[in-house]
């Protein structure tokens, strides 16, 4: 398959509609079209479409249990979607629509199980960037999309990421430039009573309890599901975001883990590994005959967000083998970081 890749201007996306429009088409008969968002890139197909959906996950090799999130241009659109709109998802829309959180609701029937992930419960996002905007709007439909990469890869916040991976296997790649905030939707589930965090993002568990009051936050954000566990969300359950090294987490006193990776990052390069160091601003001059990757400023944890899945790449690029990442603390944006890095990690934490 040849792929097509159209540069848009992010900032007003009309001055390409002609590149909308050809993607648009693509969608319409079926076809899967990489478009960015201001989380990430996301591969989209007619998510009331269940033959185009099945295509997304044959595309990245997902897992079908895996469910896929639908994006929509305008309130009015989420109606026929679901099956009720509560009270709260109403203050959650109200406050952070469009933008990157992502609602469940109860599934109306018009959505197929393809997209749901065989759940009764859908995944629902407006989304703020304009380009996205434009191609739901000019499609007509509700666009299923998750991030456009090979599944447990990290997850593509420029169209050359999306290239690497799945050049070749999709329609379509619209290069809208860098996305803005680097990790995907906070995901709430409003489905039950008391609204529940199932994936931490940019709106973190503080501006959502502002608003809310009670959130209560699902297990699967700190630790890993069991086997036996369906993923109530994208990205709860399968191993993500990984490199092809292997990833270790630090996480501690700020001395205490500098000193730590230190001493693993010597004896691994010792024993003939490629060996990186994911590190910060504050800490990077410390790490002296090594590869640093800079992620950002634990002053700016945005910053941190921004590059992690950019960083996580490069050690590809960079054929590096070992990696020891530095760890942070799990509160407001801290805690989508590291729920990024620990699945990253597969888990693979070390506390000094």
């Amino acid at each position: 398959m040849d792929t097509i890749i159209s540069k848009v201007d992010f900032a007003e996306p009309l001055k390409d509609i002609d590149v909308i429009e050809k993607a648009a088409e693509i969608l319409q008969s079926g076809g899967l079209v990489a478009f960015p968002t201001e989380t990430v890139y996301g591969l989209g197909a007619n998510g009331l479409n269940a033959e185009a959906v099945k295509d997304i996950y044959k595309a990245k090799g997902r897992p079908s249990d895996n469910p896929l999130i639908l994006h929509i241009s305008d309130i009015e659109e989420l109606k026929p979607l679901v099956k009720e709109v509560p009270e709260n998802a109403k203050k959650l829309m109200k406050a952070f629509w469009p933008g990157p959180l992502t609602l469940i609701f109860k599934k109306a029937d018009i959505v197929p199980y393809a997209t749901s992930g065989g759940l009764e419960t859908v995944a629902i996002r407006f989304p703020e960037n304009k380009v996205a905007n434009l191609l739901i709007k000019t499609a007509k439909m509700p666009i299923a999309a998750p991030s456009a990469n090979t599944s447990g890869r990290p997850s593509p916040t420029r169209a050359s990421h999306v290239e690497y991976d799945l050049k070749g296997k999709i329609d379509m790649i619209i290069d809208g430039g860098s996305c803005e905030f680097g990790l995907e939707s906070t995901i709430v589930d409003v489905s039950g009573d008391v609204p529940c965090l199932l994936r931490p993002g940019s709106i973190t568990l503080g501006m959502l309890r502002d608003v809310l009051g009670e959130v209560t936050v699902d297990k699967a954000v700190v630790t890993k599901l069991s086997a036996g566990e369906l993923p109530k969300a994208p990205g709860m359950k399968y191993t993500h975001y990984s490199p092809s090294a292997d990833v270790v987490i630090v996480r501690g006193d700020v001395d205490n883990t500098v000193s730590k990776i230190t001493e693993l990052a010597e004896k691994s390069k010792a024993e003939g590994y490629r060996t990186g160091i994911i590190a910060t601003e504050e800490t990077k001059d410390r790490y002296q005959g090594f590869e640093v990757l800079v992620i950002g400023s634990r002053q700016h944890p945005e910053t941190i967000a921004a590059n992690l899945f950019k960083m996580l790449r490069k050690c590809d690029y960079h054929n590096i083998q070992k990696v020891y990442a530095e760890g942070f603390e799990e509160t407001e944006l801290g805690l989508a970081i590291m729920n990024r890095l620990k699945k990253a990690a597969g888990y693979s934490i070390i506390d000094v």
